[in-house]
């Protein structure tokens, strides 16, 4: 994890308010609550547009879940670069191959609490298979995966159930695609 990302470990309830706040504000609200583990992969998909990142940050301070997320590197430019660190903002540089998965999961086995987001599809375009890192990431850190969505069609941000990988991906990979198969990004 980059030196520079802020990394908080639980929200106070101002900030809690806030989230919950603006979510209905935008006209957006809030499905399921926070499971009650310290350390997680959350898996925020479709992910479709640039206003994801707004309302996952948003949904996760309403929620309670100080999150950190994975962004392109090519976002942590002046001035934008700073606000992204201190929001949660990890850069990943896409054009060189390199141990990110283990270095997010070494990050995992040094913390105390830790909840980050990935979205799997690793771009806003359309694709057609998902990056695996975050499965692989919660499998190195022996941490559970989240379900999470940003529905656009019924403007719902849902957190849904928790996946514990086992490292067989044949079986494990079924539970979570079933999940993602009615979400509209």
């Amino acid at each position: 994890m980059h030196h520079r990302t802020k990394k908080r470990t639980n929200y106070g309830p101002w900030v809690r308010w806030f989230g919950r706040t603006a979510i209905r504000l935008c006209g957006w609200r809030l499905e399921g609550e926070k499971p009650p583990v310290d350390k997680m992969v959350i898996v925020a998909a479709p992910h479709n547009t640039n206003w994801d990142l707004f309302y996952t940050l948003l949904a996760a301070m309403g929620y309670g879940i100080p999150a950190v997320f994975t962004m392109k590197d090519a976002w942590f430019f002046w001035p934008l670069g700073p606000l992204f660190y201190w929001m949660g903002g990890i850069p990943i540089d896409r054009s060189k191959s390199g141990n990110t998965v283990g270095a997010l999961a070494d990050a995992f086995n040094e913390s105390e609490k830790m909840y980050l987001v990935i979205p799997p599809e690793g771009t806003r375009k359309q694709v057609r298979y998902w990056k695996l890192g975050f499965y692989w990431i919660a499998v190195g850190a022996k941490v559970p995966i989240l379900l999470a969505s940003i529905d656009y069609k019924n403007r719902v941000v849902c957190l849904a159930d928790l996946v514990y990988p086992t490292g067989d991906f044949a079986a494990d990979f079924p539970k979570i695609r079933e999940f993602y198969t009615q979400k509209v990004g």
